[in-house]
Formats: C-alpha cells, sequence, structure tokens
C-alpha cells in the first residue's frame, strides 16, 4: 500500500512538472499569412526551413500557398501546398553568438568565445555557407539542443580575388558583367570595371553584387 501511495505522489509530481513546463515553454503557432523566406517551423516532428512560397489565389476554389521547405535535421526539400491560413507550429529554436573557426573534414566549427565550446556543422547543411569568413561573429540556431543552421547576414562587404578584366569592347558588344571570386570563396557576377582586390557589397540571399564598399 506504501509503494502504491509513493508511486502515485510520484505520478502526481511528475504531472505537474510537465504542466508546468508546458507554461513556460508554450507552443507559438502561426498560419500561412506569416510566411517569409528563412522562417523556421515545425511539422511531421521536425524543423524545416521555408525556402520559398507563393499565395495562389485561383479564379475558382480556395486560396492557397506553394512551399519548398528545407528539412534542417536532414537537408532534404520538400515542395509543400498549404491551405491559405493553415496552421503551423513555430519552431522553438534557440540563438547561440558564436565565431566561426576553420574547416574539419566537410564540417564548419563554430566557437563560443565565453565557453570555448565547439560546434560542428555540416557545410552541406549551411545556406549561404560560402558567404562565411574566417572568425566571423554570426548566430547559430539550435533545436532541441542540436544546431541546425547558421544566420549568415544578408548584405556582406567582401574583397574580390579574382575577377578577370574588363576588355574595351566588351560594353559595346553587350556584356555588363563578368564572374569573379570573393574572399570567401564564392563567386558572382560583378560589373566590368570591377577589379582584382576592390572590396564590394553583396547581397547574399540572391547572390547579387550591390556596388563598390564605400
Amino acid at each position: 500500500m506504501l509503494a502504491l501511495c509513493a508511486l502515485a505522489q510520484a505520478y502526481v509530481l511528475t504531472a505537474r512538472g510537465h504542466a508546468s513546463h508546458s507554461r513556460l515553454h508554450p507552443v507559438r503557432m502561426g498560419t500561412t499569412a506569416d510566411f517569409k523566406t528563412g522562417l523556421t517551423i515545425e511539422f511531421d516532428n521536425s524543423v524545416w526551413k521555408v525556402q520559398e512560397f507563393l499565395h495562389v489565389k485561383p479564379g475558382k476554389g480556395s486560396a492557397f500557398v506553394r512551399s519548398k521547405l528545407k528539412n534542417l535535421e536532414t537537408g532534404n526539400t520538400l515542395e509543400k501546398t498549404w491551405k491559405a491560413g493553415e496552421s503551423f507550429a513555430d519552431a522553438q529554436v534557440d540563438k547561440e553568438e558564436m565565431q566561426y573557426s576553420y574547416m574539419d573534414g566537410e564540417d564548419m566549427v563554430f566557437m563560443n568565445m565565453e565557453t570555448y565550446e565547439e560546434e560542428r556543422i555540416p557545410k552541406g547543411d549551411i545556406d549561404k555557407a560560402e558567404f562565411i569568413k574566417e572568425e566571423m561573429q554570426l548566430t547559430v540556431l539550435k533545436w532541441q539542443g542540436k544546431p541546425i543552421d547558421v544566420q549568415v547576414p544578408k548584405s556582406m562587404t567582401l574583397k574580390v580575388v579574382e575577377a578577370a578584366p574588363g576588355a574595351a569592347g566588351n560594353t559595346a558588344q553587350g556584356r555588363t558583367e563578368k564572374p569573379a571570386v570573393l574572399e570567401t570563396g564564392a563567386e558572382i557576377m560583378v560589373p566590368m570595371f570591377i577589379k582584382e582586390g576592390e572590396e564590394i557589397k553583396v547581397d547574399t540571399d540572391d547572390r547579387k553584387y550591390l556596388g563598390r564598399a564605400t
């Protein structure tokens, strides 16, 4: 009898603990009206990033939303159609400021400069990894304690390390751009007048030249 009472008491305490935990960490819900590129959401017991989306209002029938999602655990992509206004759970993502240190095989290694703890994330799992510089301060996203992604700034200033000279007749022939390699290894198109050694502003989302750095 005493054992049963103790077991019942433990169950009550555990239930209260779970209830308390739920109150402290309520699940935030969103709808397709909240979609934006880079948003992290939860469904099918996993975490996903919205890469593309399009709201569609057909002449007949109900409106819907087409989306392209990336699974931040596996790296797989999924094309999913949602009903307009359909709800989903916002991913409970933690953010940690870390510094990119070095490559270790296929992994990019990031360090918390306060605790000196390291996190390894496969380069192929990081969007815009080709724009990350050594010793760059970045925000690492964690889901259920596991690093899943890195926030790379939308606009960055980077040095051009390789670019073919702009020939005098190129513009007259209709060419206005040429490929250039940046200090991080990323390759983008730049105007013909850009030279090696110049610093330029880059839109990392669209991989586009924005202008010379001032």
